[in-house]
């Protein structure tokens, strides 16, 4: 039987491949665009021309690296010296620039620490120095040295438990300068024995240093030494007869050792290190992160990676690569990825074996070799069992809340008689109009898609210009600001599809209301040319009740009533819910903001975001930076003395 014959390549195709044969032998990074510029993939090689070549070299089918390969319209390539280098380029790439066909794991915020802090100074005014005080406090955020810092912790759980455990043992302090400088007597903490009163003189500022010394040593994970010591100084002061501060020394060993028994993981000799375990079912994975500090296990944070196609995984160093387990590349995807913006321990207990390379590179990186177990002993091997379980019950809760979440997009689908082919790309956005009797009226529209609320696709609209109270014109305004945009798309589209870049008409337009609300959308979009079918009300029912709502449809269809336990109602009422939550909040925002002329920091010549941010953190608001001396001012990071003075003014 003859082969079928391929059709020739295109103009642009040939061009292509002809860069690819003159790709160089040697160790670099490739990234492929499509025909919109769009970087869909960001790969490492040791070898530039084989690597690339082998996408090109056979028919990849229906499978996930042939639907990246039948777009892939452009090729960029970087030569570097080693392969360590390509590994390290790689994944700075991958973390900014979020190529759409590789495995990216994506952290929604940084990891909290515990600060020991004390370099404040006093206003001028007869404060106490707090610099002779050490604050203990949570802190987020870039670490400087200037300050003492601990962790990184997996959550502000277990900072926030840490800090309970120094109260309790070395009574160390946690109030604020601004408050500790102007006490004139002691605050409750130091009344139910967490805090020594430094603030009035009630302990000096040698015995206040040993106690932080000691909260260093315990925080290293020194409490053996630490115990040792203590017991010592306690033998010691009795000795000199000063019973009452070794009955002090006396009580903190007690606590600690305590602490130390009551610790649900066993504190052993290691100091930093991090427990890494995968598991992969469904098409989804789940890394869990333990950490251990000071040899306290500290807790553990559980990571999904999103562009993960069951199974078929992409980026290895060379083809025969290509083989290895699904776990082993997320992990190492999650490794490369997670430590280009994170300090290594010096020990990984992994759950699957990291490449060579990968190592080598995190050794150049952190200036230290890392060393990295798989199958441990002894204690070592329980956190790893631990992490283990830890990552498989993470991901069954997954797949359980997305197979719940899937099932009710599939009831909503159904009871709005939509496609039902493509539920993950059912688009909902929904309206909700929010103001306290006509002041500082606010619209909110929020997105539903991929079967999840989507908040970084939320917008509020500041509705201006119309009547105090009218709920109609409000609606009017926010949905021509919204589909005109998309209006204007179709019309130069002239019939045809709108380009994929251009705005988009949801599936469903849901708005919080009923009949009188659905046909001022319908006005709206019958003015704007758009499909009416779209618009789906939420009717309040019979008192109110919740379950008892009605949908209402601008085309003319009956009401529906789903029925309260319906899991097409409960999906509404989560949207509908969620918008009004996003409305009233913005609109309570903006009424503060009316009533009292707005923050004066954003007025102030030099005062950004971030700085603002730092200000009102570190003071606790706006009356507390209002009320603060100009060397107070001066602590915070990136306040200039002329700048705290420009504030100090502008405040007063």
């Amino acid at each position: 039987m003859t082969p079928p014959t391929l059709p020739p390549p295109s103009e642009e195709h040939a061009q292509l491949l002809a860069q690819i044969a003159a790709l160089p032998a040697l160790p670099g990074v490739y990234r492929y665009f499509d025909a919109q510029g769009q970087l869909l993939y960001v790969g490492k090689a040791r070898h530039l021309k084989r690597r690339v070549s082998s996408y090109f070299q056979k028919d990849h089918g229906g499978t996930r690296i042939g639907h990246m390969v039948g777009k892939i319209a452009r090729l960029e390539t970087t030569v570097v010296r080693t392969e360590a280098e390509a590994l390290l380029l790689e994944n700075n790439l991958i973390k900014t620039q979020h190529p759409k066909y590789n495995i990216l794991f994506r952290d929604d915020k940084s990891y909290p620490y515990l600060k020991i802090s004390g370099l404040a100074v006093t206003d001028g005014q007869g404060g106490r120095p707090s610099q002779h005080y050490p604050r203990i406090s949570y802190y987020r955020g870039a670490t400087d040295k200037k300050q003492r810092y601990f962790g990184p912790y997996p959550s502000a759980w277990a900072v926030k438990e840490t800090i309970e455990l120094l109260q309790k043992v070395f009574l160390l302090r946690t109030c604020e300068d601004t408050v500790f400088a102007h006490r004139s007597r002691p605050c409750l903490l130091h009344q139910i024995k967490r805090c020594s009163a430094p603030c009035v003189g009630a302990i000096s500022p040698s015995d206040y240093a040993a106690d932080v010394a000691n909260a260093q040593a315990m925080l290293s994970g020194q409490t053996q030494e630490l115990l040792q010591q203590l017991q010592q100084r306690m033998w010691a002061l009795a000795e000199a007869m000063q019973y009452e501060q070794a009955a002090v020394v006396r009580n903190q060993i007690a606590a600690l050792s305590k602490v130390l028994e009551q610790q649900s993981m066993e504190t052993v000799d290691e100091r930093d290190v991090d427990i890494l375990a995968v598991q992969v079912q469904g098409g989804r994975a789940c890394v869990n992160l333990a950490m251990v500090r000071g040899g306290r296990h500290l807790g553990d944070r559980a990571y999904f990676p999103s562009q993960l196609d069951d199974g078929l995984l992409l980026g290895s160093w060379q083809p025969e690569l290509e083989q290895q387990p699904p776990a082993a590349q997320v992990l190492a995807a999650f490794v490369a990825q997670h430590y280009a913006e994170q300090v290594i321990p010096p020990l990984l207990l992994l759950s699957e074996p990291l490449e060579p390379v990968l190592l080598q590179a995190l050794s150049e990186q952190a200036g230290r070799k890392i060393q990295a177990v798989t199958q441990p002993r002894g204690q070592r091997k329980i956190w790893l069992d631990m992490a283990e379980q830890g990552a498989a019950l993470q991901l069954a809760r997954l797949l359980a809340e997305e197979g719940s979440q899937q099932a009710r997009t599939r009831a909503l689908a159904q009871a709005l008689d939509l496609p039902q082919d493509d539920l993950a790309a059912l688009r909902i956005e929904c309206f909700d109009i929010s103001h306290t009797a006509g002041e500082a009226t606010q619209a909110s529209c929020v997105v539903f898609a991929q079967h999840a609320m989507q908040p970084s696709q939320y917008r509020r609209f500041n509705i201006d210009g119309i009547t105090g109270g009218d709920d109609y014109a409000a609606m009017r305004q926010v949905l021509l600001r919204r589909y005109q945009p998309v209006a204007d798309a179709q019309q130069a589209a002239g019939g045809a599809p709108p380009p994929s870049d251009a705005p988009q008409l949801p599936d469903v337009v849901l708005i919080d209301g009923g009949k009188g609300q659905v046909s001022m959308a319908r006005q709206v979009f019958e003015q704007l040319g758009l499909d009416t079918s779209r618009i789906v009300g939420v009717e309040k029912g019979e008192g109110r009740k919740v379950g008892l709502e009605e949908l209402v449809f601008a085309d003319g269809r009956p009401k529906v009533y789903l029925g309260a336990d319906s899991a097409a109602l409960m999906l509404i009422a989560h949207i509908r819910d969620e918008a009004h939550r996003f409305a009233i909040t913005g609109m309570r925002a903006r009424r503060a903001k009316v009533r009292t002329g707005g923050s004066r920091l954003e007025d102030i010549p030099g005062i950004g975001p971030k700085r603002r941010a730092q200000l009102l953190q570190r003071f606790g608001g706006l009356r507390a930076v209002a009320n603060a001396s100009v060397q107070e001012l001066q602590t915070v990071p990136g306040i200039s003395a002329a700048l705290a003075q420009t504030i100090y003014q502008a405040l007063r």
